[in-house]
This record gives structure tokens, sequence and C-alpha cells, in this order.
């Protein structure tokens, strides 16, 4: 009997293991595959490389194509898939307003190369840029370019009861070429620019005395040299104070003599 009652037992036991098993298997839900990730949409947009302060000219060196999300761009900015050349296109351009690195760049806040503005973003704080007629006589032959640096040389006659005297004199000295008429840069390897108004930056100053010195007389053109004048030659002291007389030759009856100021 006692085994018996063994048997019947453990066949018990184990007919209760296999329904629990089966139970908890029931239980469990059949594995899902997990839903892909939704694919975001980016597009490159042009952004400043470095921090590019007001005034400062743009290069390709400081600019370049960065990727972000589309749904996050504006209209205002550029895109390489609307404007594959921009880089080009911008650089020489005027930054009117500034630009930290990595912030989109907006053609709104730029001034285009030789378009309106472009001149007055060129000028130094505090200068102003003044213009006046030359000839191809007065403005040495078509040889100054922007961003040369000259004398203004005034020439008038002063009429005596006895003869005329004819004076000459540096009334702006080692001033900065902004243009030849409406050529700010010197473009395709050219060497001369030959025009009839040339404009320079100046102080307030310097430009009332050019203001009066237009009519005074005649106005010519001296183009300084690239190296810097020795300082200890006299003849190149009105270097170091500008829009001082420092030379005034006198021409009477043809003979010429020379006297420092």
């Amino acid at each position: 009997m006692k085994a018996a009652r063994i048997i019947v037992l453990g066949i018990a036991i184990a007919a209760g293991g296999a329904a629990a098993m089966l139970a908890g298997r029931s239980d469990q839900k059949p594995a899902t595959a997990p839903e892909p990730a939704a694919k975001l949409e980016t597009t490159d947009i042009l952004v400043a490389g470095e921090d590019i302060a007001v005034g400062q000219r743009l290069s390709a060196q400081n600019l370049h194509w960065q990727v972000w999300p589309a749904a996050a761009t504006s209209p205002q900015w550029i895109r390489q898939s609307e404007k594959p050349g921009a880089i080009q296109q911008l650089a020489g351009s005027i930054a009117r307003m500034s630009f930290a690195a990595g912030e989109p760049i907006r053609e709104g806040k730029l001034i285009a190369a030789n378009g309106s503005g472009y001149l007055a973003a060129m000028l130094p704080p505090g200068m102003r840029a003044v213009s006046t007629e030359i000839s191809p006589e007065t403005g040495v032959a078509g040889f100054v370019l922007p961003n040369d640096r000259v004398d203004v040389i005034l020439t008038r006659a002063e009429k005596t009861s006895q003869d005329e005297i004819y004076t000459t004199e540096i009334v702006l000295a080692d001033v900065k070429v902004l243009a030849i008429d409406q050529n700010v840069e010197e473009k395709n390897g050219q060497h001369t620019v030959t025009g009839k108004i040339a404009t320079f930056a100046l102080t307030s100053r310097q430009a009332q005395t050019l203001a009066v010195a237009r009519r005074l007389g005649t106005l010519s053109l001296a183009l300084r040299s690239l190296v810097p004048a020795d300082k200890s030659d006299p003849d190149d002291a009105d270097a170091e104070k500008l829009g001082r007389r420092e030379t005034v030759n006198i021409v009477r009856f043809g003979r010429n003599t020379t006297t420092l100021k």
C-alpha cells in the first residue's frame, strides 16, 4: 500500500508541475519587433567658421557648410542645395553685423562687394570718404590704384603788382586712396585705373583742408612708395603730421627756390 501511494503521489506532483508550466507559458505575450526610429531630415547651411566682427571682410576660410535639421532652419539662411557656390560668391563681402562662430550666415547682415554701403564699411573708425577731381596729369597718369597712399599737393598763382608768383604745398600727406571713380579694388590684374574722381579716407580736419584747397588752386597727387619712408629724412617729415604744410616752392621769374616751413 505504501508503495502504491508513493507512486500515485509522484504522478500527481508531476501532473501539477506540468500544468503550472503550461499556464505560465500561456501568460507570456509574443515578442514584437521594435518600431523603426523616424529618420531626421537635414540640410547643409552656411555658417561662420569663426567669430566675425563688424566691418570684417569675409573669405572662404571663415565660412563653411554645416549640417542642420531641416525643420529648424530659417528661410533667411543660405542652403547649399539652393546656392552651392555661396562661399565663393560671398567672399569679399563686408559684415555689417557681427557673427559668432557657428552662427548661420544671413545675406541681410552683409554688404556685397561694390554694393551700396560697401565703401562705408571699408572706412576705418572715425574716418570720412572725400572725393576730388583728378586728371591723367594730376593723378600720376592713372598709376594710382585703390589702397595706394599719396600726398595731395596744392598749386596756386598769386598775382602782385610787379609779378606773378606760383606756390605749391603739400596740404595732405600720406593719405589712403579708397577708390578711383567707382573702382574700390584692383581687379583682373589691372595695373592702372584712369579715372576722373579720387576718393580718400580722411579725418574731419583733413576733409575741411581738402575742401578749401579745391577752391584755392589745382590739386595733384604724388604717389608714395610702398616702402615706409626713412624717418631721418627731413623731406618726409610730413608723414608723421598729416595735413601740415611742410614745403613751399616759390617760382619767381622762372627761378626756383625752396624753403621749409
